[in-house]
């Protein structure tokens, strides 16, 4: 013990113990070579499409903050990620349709780590010639 009552030591805290909560945990299929992180936070306003289709050169874990995403990646059928759930996409070759809003009456706030391969864009768009080509991996859409 110290003869300095200002170096009294504090009890240690436990509650690191108990305050994880496991989201999701997958093994994606690559990380590319020389990858470096990114994490962003991506915010559409009520009802608003999101980005077109596209793909990201690694893979993407996400955590949607506030509101509804529509979501869809290339083999998957659509749905709704909510706040306070995950997704991710293994990035490569997959094309992701859609990350827009599902609501008309309030926005949609997600954050996205993505893992990006080095001298390529962390997004590219694909043409729609492409998403032509390719309709048959587009899972049946909703009616």
């Amino acid at each position: 013990m110290s003869d300095n009552p200002s170096r009294t030591r504090e009890p240690r805290s436990t509650a690191w113990q108990s305050a994880l909560t496991l989201l999701q945990e997958v093994e994606p299929p690559f990380i590319p070579a020389g990858a470096h992180a990114m994490t962003i936070v991506i915010e559409y306003p009520p009802g608003d499409p999101g980005t077109p289709p596209h793909r990201h050169s690694g893979p993407a874990f996400g955590y949607v903050l506030e509101g509804e995403m529509r979501f869809e990646l290339e083999g998957e059928p659509e749905r709704v990620i909510r706040a306070g759930e995950v997704f991710w996409e293994p990035g490569g070759d997959v094309i992701h349709y859609q990350d827009g809003n599902n609501r008309d009456d309030m926005r949609v706030r997600f954050t996205v780590t993505m893992l990006c391969e080095p001298g390529k864009p962390m997004l590219a768009l694909v043409d729609e010639e492409e998403l032509a080509q390719r309709r048959d991996r587009r899972a049946p859409r909703p009616a």
